[in-house]
């Protein structure tokens, strides 16, 4: 996620943008992405940084967040990408006063087509926020949320390619069952998602698009049916309270 997002910022323009790596080979990697400057460790890091973006597994943002600490300054503003780790959590691990915004985007990021929830805690000014949201725009979407929704955006935005991708997985398993080859269902699964997302981000309601492709008695019909009573819509739901719940740390 990180890569996606620095990688993102410099094609859309922005610079001095740089990135702590403590992998020597992942250090490798991104200095191959031109524009990126990369570092082993925030000592390296010279001057006061507009923004710090803290990027990394949420059992580790406390100790990102003391490394990083020694950097912030009056008008430095921190980003935390760490998933489930509450605005509270950061504050403890940095200086009184520091202006963060919890952030939660998605790996379509990866292709400049991302969507991210953004959360301030009280001391982000509206500049700030400004700033946040047209850096994660460099990457798509952006939405102000409350924190008390984070946990809601994870189950669905964050969590949610992975329901895609699953489902495109189980379509292209049944049509090797129902006479495809393996690279003709894979290819017809792909591009059925592709433009089927070309279709909802035109704007109309997901049931009057599938109303569209369900003619009565129809084919369509007899698949939705079939959904149906497998529960379809039920385990959605599930899978979605499910990441929910774990989000919240229950």
């Amino acid at each position: 996620m990180g890569t996606a997002i620095a990688s993102g910022l410099v094609a859309d323009g922005w610079t001095r943008v740089r990135v702590v790596e403590p992998s020597a080979d992942r250090r490798a990697e991104l200095a191959s992405v031109a524009g990126l400057q990369v570092v082993a460790s925030a000592t390296e890091i010279t001057g006061t940084p507009e923004v710090i973006a803290v990027v990394v597994k949420p059992k580790i943002a406390a100790a990102a967040c003391q490394q990083i600490a020694p950097l912030i300054g009056e008008q430095t503003l921190v980003m935390s990408m760490c998933a489930g780790v509450p605005l509270g959590l950061l504050a403890e691990h940095l200086p009184g006063g520091t202006p963060v915004v919890r952030v939660m985007p998605n790996t379509p990021a990866q292709v400049g087509a991302g969507m991210s929830a953004l959360s301030p805690n009280e001391t982000v000014s509206p500049q700030q926020l400004d700033l946040a949201t047209s850096l994660m725009q460099a990457v798509g979407e952006t939405m102000i949320v409350p924190e008390s929704l984070q946990d809601a955006v994870t189950a669905v935005s964050g969590s949610g390619p992975a329901y895609v991708f699953y489902l495109a997985e189980a379509l292209t398993e049944a049509g090797v069952q129902v006479g495809l080859t393996r690279q003709q269902a894979d290819k017809l699964a792909r591009q059925m998602i592709i433009g089927s997302a070309r279709l909802l981000a035109a704007g109309e309601h997901p049931t009057v698009l599938r109303e569209r492709v369900t003619s009565p008695g129809g084919t369509t019909a007899a698949g939705i049916r079939a959904l149906d009573a497998h529960a379809t819509r039920a385990a959605v739901s599930d899978a979605v309270w499910a990441a929910y719940r774990r989000s919240r740390g229950e």
